[in-house]
């Protein structure tokens, strides 16, 4: 038996611009909150197949999909090639509607089948979409009305290391073990339920001493590069995704650390200070992050060099 949903929010931005929010996938791990990571399988000019990983009901969740894209017609319309269980079946449409030149009407709907039709499947899967379909529209109509450019930051460092890539990718990815590698790293609790899929909580010490607790998803592709995003950021940051890139060139290897962050506008006062500026947020974020990045790299080279 099939079951269908539908959620809408209106928004204040042309529905041309709307629409390629939604067609572009690339920045999906920073719009939309339970998107953990997405790419390309196929692309065409009206028809693709993606890779999704994120977040259902707590927990990571990954799959593959095949979308048709109606640029005239504002519609991009989804299905799930192979779902995961609860899941037997899951499809939908994204409908962008303009209301006028500047106000936009976006409805998603989601039509599924559960696996043997149980209901506590029906109502685990029904409270997942709910839960990301009511997120993902609110972060849309933010994104799209958003007017601050300033609160992106993207960055990131590189270090050159005398040793195999693989050895270098086994230290990132061997993060269970960064409570004694790395100075920074108070505390780790890594769980993988999923092979190469990684649920990660970290303690770390700034530089004035204080603790900060962060959670993240990794998604590992052996062995040359980890995304991950917080889902649990610190409170500066709205959004925090990055990555680890390990390349393998002449008998050395070149690892770079990239970051994705939103600052929220709205934590830089009682986390900075009344007189704090967008500017000074952008300056401690990149200091912070930079700071812990390149302690890694560093650390990872030198037990890369030294094996």
């Amino acid at each position: 038996m099939s079951h269908e949903t539908q959620h809408e929010t209106t928004i204040a931005a042309p529905a041309r611009a709307v629409y390629e929010l939604i067609a572009n996938i690339a920045d999906w791990p920073r719009i939309f909150p339970p998107t953990v990571h997405t790419e390309y399988v196929e692309r065409g000019k009206t028809e693709e197949r993606i890779r999704i990983w994120a977040m259902a009901n707590g927990e990571p969740r990954g799959w593959l999909s095949r979308r048709q894209l109606d640029k005239e017609n504002l519609r991009i319309r989804f299905r799930q090639e192979v779902s995961q269980p609860p899941v037997a079946a899951m499809g939908g449409e994204w409908l962008i509607d303009p209301v006028s030149d500047t106000e936009t009407r976006v409805r998603l709907t989601h039509d599924f089948d559960a696996v043997n039709d149980d209901a506590d499947n029906v109502s685990l899967i029904t409270l997942a979409i709910d839960r990301n379909s009511t997120s993902e529209l609110a972060a849309l109509k933010s994104s799209a009305e958003s007017r601050s450019a300033d609160l992106l930051l993207t960055f990131e460092d590189s270090l050159r290391v005398k040793g195999s890539a693989s050895d270098v990718y086994d230290f990132i990815y061997a993060a269970s073990q960064w409570e004694a590698r790395l100075p920074h790293v108070a505390r780790i609790a890594l769980q993988e339920d999923t092979p190469n899929v990684q649920v990660l909580e970290m303690d770390t010490r700034s530089g004035d001493g204080d603790v900060h607790t962060t959670k993240s998803v990794r998604i590992c592709f052996p062995a040359d590069r980890i995304v991950y995003k917080q889902i649990e950021p610190p409170a500066l940051l709205s959004v925090h995704n990055g990555q680890w890139t390990i390349s393998a060139e002449a008998g050395s290897t070149l690892v770079t650390s990239a970051h994705t962050v939103v600052i929220k506008p709205d934590a830089i006062g009682p986390v900075l200070g009344e007189q704090a500026t967008v500017a000074d947020a952008r300056d401690l974020v990149r200091n912070a992050l930079g700071r812990n990045s390149t302690t890694t790299l560093q650390h990872a080279k030198a037990y890369v060099e030294t094996r």
